[in-house]
């Protein structure tokens, strides 16, 4: 009985909670007609789901057709058992981090970033890079502690791991957007063979950014931090300062409580950063 308790067990929701409604989406390489419809709804079928509904078929280029389709399944998870490494650590404002780095390092963080490959989309590497930053918050360019070099689109990995061997750089950001037939990890994990080759893996830390990244992918990719849309120039600053430190085998430092006391137990990241933040 206690073994069901501690179970949080979920369902999809579609018109109301638990009843499995679910809407997926696809093409398939046939002209539209009420038969295309008709597979349409037997690939849904098969897929497990019932009482389907095709609710929408569109012309999707000669000879092929896209579907919008509705079903219910009647799969349940526990949510609980679900285990997922993430991102964690304290998040200091622009004046206290530079203050921070300054205080603890005692000099500029170096970050060398750039979209490698063929990749020519700069958007996600320019937000968190240049100084004007993303969504009201700074770039890593406009922060007096970081020294911040954008390489732009299109840089072949080793390029971009000879350069950061060059600079002493602390950090190595990249940035992939282009991921069909899984580029993106192709084109990472040339970067940290070219990493290790060059002598620079063990010492420099790693960053992976985009849109079909995560910090899952990213570790399993061989980089010590994965981060997806939505990230502000201030996330991978504090996670930069805060992985330094720790490979630097320092403590954070004390965090203030509600009182102004500061508290040296507060932790400031997991027990080990480069797998559970």
């Amino acid at each position: 009985m206690s073994a069901d308790k501690d179970k949080d067990l979920i369902r999809p929701y579609g018109d109301r909670k638990d009843d499995g409604v679910i809407q997926l989406s696809f093409v398939l390489p046939v002209p539209c007609s009420e038969k295309a419809k008709e597979a349409a709804a037997t690939v849904a079928k098969k897929l497990g789901l019932s009482h389907v509904l095709v609710a929408a078929m569109e012309k999707a280029g000669e000879s092929y057709s896209f579907f919008v389709v509705y079903g219910r399944t009647h799969m349940q998870l526990d949510y609980n058992a679900i285990e997922v490494p993430e991102v964690v650590h304290r998040k200091h404002g622009f004046d206290e981090l530079n203050e921070a780095i300054r205080r603890d390092l005692g000099r500029r963080i170096v970050v060398i970033g750039a979209c490698i490959g063929t990749d020519s989309h700069t958007t996600g590497i320019d937000a968190i890079m240049n100084m004007k930053g993303f969504a009201g918050d700074y770039g890593l360019e406009r922060y007096p502690m970081f020294r911040a070099v954008n390489l732009g689109s299109q840089v072949e990995p080793e390029k971009l791991v000879a350069r950061a061997k060059e600079e002493g750089a602390d950090a190595v950001l990249v940035s992939k957007v282009v991921t069909q037939r899984e580029v993106h990890k192709e084109d990472a994990r040339a970067l940290i063979d070219a990493a290790r080759q060059q002598g620079i893996f063990d010492k420099t830390i790693f960053l992976f950014g985009g849109p079909r990244v995560d910090h899952k992918t990213a570790l399993e990719l061989g980089f010590d931090a994965g981060f997806g849309p939505g990230t502000k120039p201030s996330d991978v600053a504090n996670y930069i300062y805060y992985r330094l430190l720790e490979r630097m085998g320092r403590p954070p430092p004390p965090q203030k409580t509600a009182h102004g006391t500061q508290d040296a137990t507060v932790p400031a990241t997991g027990e080990k950063l480069g797998e559970t933040l």
